[in-house]
């Protein structure tokens, strides 16, 4: 069997991409010799001009765990379609268990999302937003759900805003 070298490229050290830590799971394995502790690290990638990338590190120690989930999130970059700093269109997406409703907003909004939503969305440089989480609390779920929105999005689809 051919074995990988599980380290990431290093060629991202100087790059301008923000990276949020949404979710650790402490994981085991019972073996001959005792319990083998390892980590899975959810790691969310955004430049804020539009890219936005998810990736799940696994690694005996945080730190590598981090970085390969980076670099993997790297690699899988999607473009989101912006308009004014909002999405061009309301979309409404099911995967899995994960049920979750993405509103373009007006100005001055702000980002009214909860945690996993809210992590992929500010990575994107979306500053306003609203959205629900409908169905599960698995962070996992609903980051890969966001992802999943963002790339379901139609730039040529725009909703007008109404002033009162």
């Amino acid at each position: 069997m051919r074995r990988f070298n599980n380290m990431p490229n290093k060629n991202f050290e100087n790059s301008e991409f923000a990276e949020k830590i949404v979710q650790v799971n402490r994981v085991s394995k019972k073996t001959k010799g005792g319990n083998q502790f390892g980590f899975s690290v959810l790691v969310v990638v955004g430049d804020k001009k539009g890219k936005v990338g998810v990736g799940l590190g696994k690694s005996h120690d945080i730190s590598a765990a981090v970085a390969k989930g980076s670099a993997f999130a790297k690699k899988h970059l999607i473009e989101v379609p912006l308009r004014n700093g909002t999405i061009p269109h309301e979309i409404q997406i099911k995967l899995g268990a994960a049920r979750v409703l993405l509103k373009p907003a007006g100005e001055g909004t702000g980002v009214i999302a909860g945690g996993a939503v809210r992590s992929v969305v500010e990575a994107a440089g979306i500053r306003n937003i609203l959205s629900k989480v409908l169905g599960t609390s698995n962070q996992a779920s609903n980051v890969y759900a966001t992802i999943e929105a963002l790339k379901r999005l139609n730039p040529k689809l725009v909703r007008k805003f109404k002033r009162n």
